[in-house]
């Protein structure tokens, strides 16, 4: 069960939720900051609010699954660095046509491969064309990048994924937080107000400093994914933006990145549903592990 730790320093008490979790024959504690000089009743509500934070990302990988998590990333430490241009280019091919396939794009594998690796332009509009040359410079530019994640990055990769792509009338809102209401096809719920997004992408942006250490890559970059898409920051992009930050916190912490095939996307958007609508991140986290069951270790 959860209990509350005070730790005393300076003369200042500051609270902390903890869960001990056993796996296999060690325990390890999960906290959640709570705050610092609390009155018991907001101590009660923060206590509240963590103790269902804690229930519902912990305990969501077993101990065989964790095992198995560890295989995969000492499989990836292992690859042989005289094929990784040659991973590269498998893997940038496959996550650029699945990512845009989810969204609509119409290019096939071949063509896809054709165009980002030897600029045969397939016979098809100018908009789905960008929107594969600008996938490929937003992985790029994620692979590129050193830093860890910020409103910064999530803007950037955003202004990369929808140049030259929007109506013109939605120009104006590439790379910036949106400031219309936005509706996502096939869900019975609205994004936030324009108004509110900001401060919902704060609060993702913290959530993610606070636990990016202590949870598992894995529950840490399923969470945050389904999160982001429920905030659904930007007028559009925000799946290819999304899935991009998936796989920059997997590669961050030394896991292989994933592609979500396209012929998969029922049970993806069925995965995000369930996080989103009833708080059950487990079907998203079974989608990541099957995805790292089907395939060999490649980027």
């Amino acid at each position: 069960m959860p209990y509350t730790e005070v730790q005393e320093r300076n003369g200042k008490k500051y609270y902390y939720r903890v869960l001990s979790v056993r796996r296999g024959k060690v325990v390890a504690k999960r906290r959640v900051y709570l705050g610092a000089s609390l009155a018991r009743k907001e101590l009660s509500k923060k206590e509240a609010s963590a103790d269902r934070e804690l229930d519902v990302l912990s305990g969501l990988l077993s101990t065989k699954e964790l095992n198995f998590l560890d295989g995969v990333k000492r499989r990836l430490s292992h690859e042989p660095k005289s094929t990784s241009n040659n991973r590269y280019e498998y893997f940038v091919s496959l996550f650029t046509y699945d990512s845009n396939a989810i969204e609509g794009n119409t290019l096939t594998l071949e063509e896809t491969a054709q165009l980002l690796f030897e600029g045969i332009v397939p016979p098809k509009s100018l908009r789905e064309v960008n929107e594969a040359l600008n996938h490929k410079k937003a992985f790029d530019a994620l692979l590129a990048y050193r830093g860890d994640m910020s409103k910064k990055l999530v803007c950037k990769l955003h202004e990369l994924v929808v140049k030259d792509t929007l109506r013109k009338e939605l120009e104006p809102q590439t790379g910036k937080y949106r400031s219309v209401q936005v509706y996502i096809r096939g869900v019975d719920w609205f994004p936030p107000k324009p108004k509110n997004v900001p401060r919902e992408m704060k609060n993702l942006l913290s959530w993610y400093s606070k636990n990016r250490k202590k949870l598992h890559p894995v529950v840490l970059a399923s969470y945050f994914h389904a999160a982001f898409e429920m905030a659904h920051p930007f007028v559009d992009g925000n799946g290819r933006v999304g899935r991009l930050l998936m796989n920059f916190i997997l590669r961050k912490n030394g896991y292989p990145m994933v592609n979500v095939p396209n012929r998969i996307k029922r049970r993806y958007y069925a995965a995000l549903q369930s996080a989103q609508t009833e708080g059950n991140l487990r079907p998203f986290v079974e989608l990541i592990l099957d995805i790292y069951r089907a395939g060999k270790v490649v980027l």
